[in-house]
């Protein structure tokens, strides 16, 4: 097999452009995900039965359903019904970059909802009724007693699943996005080297998703350690 790395060199650019795409969706992802998804947890503890049942249904929905599923929806049928409720005669386009940031966004925050709910479930009542007995009000013990806590919890969690985000990124593809997969894809392609630039590709998504992993593993030997501490 005659494999020929330069032309993975001379492209280095381009692919620098891809990889940027997919960090970019990843940490977009990441902050709206957590920021949402701790409203939704939020909503399914709530003592409005139907606020939880809400929330509850969208969690179950996102959770049930393949992430490429979630990019179609947003990118082929968003921009029809847009298009219904506006009175347009054509779609709205919505581009691949908004396409991205939207329906990953919506997608992992069932996902991060999930991992934020077990954490403030974590947190003892004793913690909440410190709280309350100071003074604070609902919101106040979420703020500066029980999210707090949950936080420093969830931290080792929050790390990996975005980890897994960043590798999700790869299915952008799917609508020509310039991701790093899609960038490698399309060079690869074009040049006829598909071995070397999937290569690539795949050595670049080992290094960081396995740079990361250590670094979530040592956070949470020292947050064993600070406990056992304590």
């Amino acid at each position: 097999m005659n494999l020929d790395y330069s032309v993975v060199v001379s492209t280095l650019p381009y692919l620098g452009k891809g990889l940027l795409f997919s960090l970019q969706v990843t940490l977009v992802a990441m902050t709206g995900g957590i920021v949402f998804g701790t409203l939704l947890a939020l909503a399914r503890l709530s003592r409005f039965k139907t606020l939880a049942l809400v929330a509850s249904a969208y969690v179950n929905l996102m959770r049930s359903i393949p992430l490429i599923l979630a990019i179609f929806w947003i990118f082929f049928l968003v921009p029809e019904i847009a298009a219904w409720l506006i009175g347009a005669s054509q779609p709205v386009q919505i581009g691949t970059t908004r396409t991205a940031f939207i329906a990953f966004t919506l997608f992992e925050a069932a996902y991060f909802c999930e991992v934020i709910r077990a954490g403030i479930m974590s947190v003892s009542r004793g913690q909440s009724g410190a709280g309350y007995a100071l003074g604070f009000s609902y919101s106040q013990n979420m703020r500066y007693v029980v999210l707090p806590q949950a936080f420093r919890a969830m931290i080792p969690i929050l790390l990996t699943q975005t980890i897994i985000l960043f590798q999700d990124t790869s299915l952008l593809y799917v609508i020509s996005a310039t991701d790093f997969l899609g960038a490698a894809s399309k060079v690869a392609q074009r040049d006829n080297r598909l071995v070397e630039f999937y290569t690539f590709a795949a050595l670049v998504y080992f290094v960081i998703c396995f740079a990361l992993s250590k670094i979530v593993k040592q956070y949470q030997t020292h947050l064993t350690r600070n406990v056992a501490q304590a």
